[in-house]
């Protein structure tokens, strides 16, 4: 499983508890040192089955100064895509990518349905 979250984000790091918690391996990688590329978002977007917003991370400092709340409605996917490929900070997170389940942000409850 693909584990991809933000070091210093408290989520992050309650998500990544409760995997090793639960025995669940797992491959970590920083979303700000090495941000998801546009054809991996596009991909992980076509199996998780949600919106595309839902990928964006809405409490971000990035999302609030680019004022995304008022752009993303007027945006095509094409734009929103290459907008998230800019900067891992844009995403949601942390995202767990396990054969061909995606999920967005943690929620412990949804994370057990999916990976147990």
């Amino acid at each position: 499983m693909l584990f991809i979250c933000y070091p210093k984000c408290t989520t992050c790091a309650k998500a990544r508890k409760w995997l090793e918690e639960n025995g669940i391996d797992f491959e970590e990688r920083d979303i700000k040192e090495d941000k998801p590329a546009r054809k991996e978002l596009v991909k992980w977007h076509k199996q998780s089955g949600l919106p595309l917003r839902r990928f964006f991370n809405t409490s971000g400092m990035l999302y609030r100064e680019l004022q995304l709340k008022d752009k993303l409605p007027n945006m095509s996917e094409d734009e929103m895509f290459d907008l998230l490929a800019t900067d891992g900070m844009l995403v949601k997170r942390p995202l767990a990518i396990a054969g061909d389940k995606v999920l967005v942000g943690f929620k412990q409850a949804e994370w057990e349905d999916a990976l147990k």
